[in-house]
């Protein structure tokens, strides 16, 4: 088992705060990285029915079982236990007392909000980054990369993708979806599931994908809410803040595992992958989602986006940092060409602030610097966040 690069925040934020809140999908690695961390406090899960039901009967006498502090996991479970940690955390001022984890976003951003407010650290655990994978392979294949995922059960226990995302997805279809909404028919959300893992990296419309799905609107945006609650796809917002031209304001979808992704389109090996009519978009979802996790891995809530106009001009990535911006194009041909940064150059010319000359990221072995915009393979560099937010070439 590897240390997870959340560790030194987890460590750093259990020393400010009475309690550290994990947040992330299932299966990311929180319980590992929680009892990796902490080995000596007690553990309790809620998804246990046993464990669920005696702290249901008695809230005081459970957590008294944790007067030094213990692991909580799966807090969603049983959300009224916040209000007597908050009790227990109030009266003691310990630091590091509760480790809590959760799956569903929503559920428990209620329920610290009325109880943990001011009181608890807010951290983000996805599946493993391409640094950590490299602690298993070289992780230097894209194709591979998106065809695997990065869930740390494959990497640990060497389990094939094609088996695991099956399972992984009847799992999440049989509890989370019917838990957090009144899915009558399994089918039709699946078919939804597979058209909005062909729309990875687009601006996704609701009335268009609800004609494909035979479903209104108002239900696939529920559906796409569940989803994002459950952290199985994410948004990249657009951006528009002082831009003096008309410009798309609707948000684009990528799944927070890119492996799960290519699953749902049929793409199983690194050859499919590289030959797909959809490998640039999934390239873009592998890159985003790795640039993303690098700064939740940080503690750090990335201010990232995505830039496009009516008339087509579009930037892949837009990250805002110590007051600049940094534009990113994103490729996954293997050989530049200099027409990969026109779009940045044309980002240069609009009237956007403090704006940094951007960065390629492409498929490509070499790194260079062309008319000051620096060219990159994502996969090669140690660490993806500081490599795009150094203003520096």
């Amino acid at each position: 088992m590897i240390t997870r690069d959340l560790t030194k925040e987890l460590l750093q934020s259990a020393a400010e705060y009475p309690t550290v809140t994990i947040l992330g999908p299932r299966q990311s690695g929180k319980t590992t990285l929680t009892r990796m961390t902490f080995p000596d406090r007690p553990y309790f899960s809620l998804e246990d029915p046993d464990v669920r039901m005696a702290a249901e009967a008695d809230p005081r006498g459970f957590l008294a079982q944790m007067k030094g502090g213990g692991i909580l996991d799966e807090i969603q479970r049983l959300p009224v236990l916040l209000s007597y940690i908050q009790g227990m955390v109030d009266t003691n001022g310990n630091r590091g007392q509760f480790i809590l984890t959760g799956s569903h976003q929503p559920l428990l951003h209620e329920a610290i909000s009325q109880s943990l407010a001011g009181r608890t650290a807010m951290l983000a655990l996805w599946p493993f980054s391409l640094h950590e994978r490299r602690s298993y392979d070289s992780a230097r294949d894209p194709f591979d990369c998106i065809c695997r995922g990065f869930f740390p059960r494959l990497y640990k226990e060497g389990l094939g993708p094609r088996r695991f995302f099956n399972s992984y997805l009847q799992t999440y279809v049989e509890r989370d979806v019917r838990a957090l909404i009144q899915l009558r028919d399994l089918s039709l959300f699946q078919k939804f599931l597979t058209l909005l893992a062909g729309r990875v990296g687009q601006i996704v419309n609701l009335s268009s994908l609800g004609n494909d799905v035979g479903a209104s609107a108002t239900t696939i945006r529920n559906w796409l809410s569940v989803l994002q609650a459950s952290y199985v796809v994410f948004e990249l917002p657009p951006f528009f803040e002082n831009v003096q031209k008309r410009v798309i304001k609707s948000p684009k979808i990528y799944f927070t595992d890119v492996g799960l992704a290519a699953f749902l389109l049929g793409i199983h090996t690194p050859e499919q992958a590289a030959r797909d009519p959809l490998r640039g978009n999934l390239y873009e979802n592998l890159v985003i989602a790795d640039i993303v996790k690098s700064a939740l891995n940080r503690g750090l809530r990335p201010d990232v986006y995505f830039f496009r106009d009516s008339h087509g001009n579009e930037i892949d990535l837009l990250i805002r940092e110590n007051g600049m911006l940094t534009p990113v194009e994103i490729k996954s041909a293997l050989t530049f060409s200099t027409d990969f940064i026109k779009q940045l150059e044309w980002f240069q010319s609009l009237d956007v602030k403090r704006v940094l000359p951007g960065v390629v990221l492409y498929g490509g072995e070499r790194s260079f610097t062309v008319r000051g915009i620096r060219v990159v393979n994502p996969l090669e560099v140690e660490e993806i966040w500081s490599t795009l937010t150094d203003p520096l070439p």
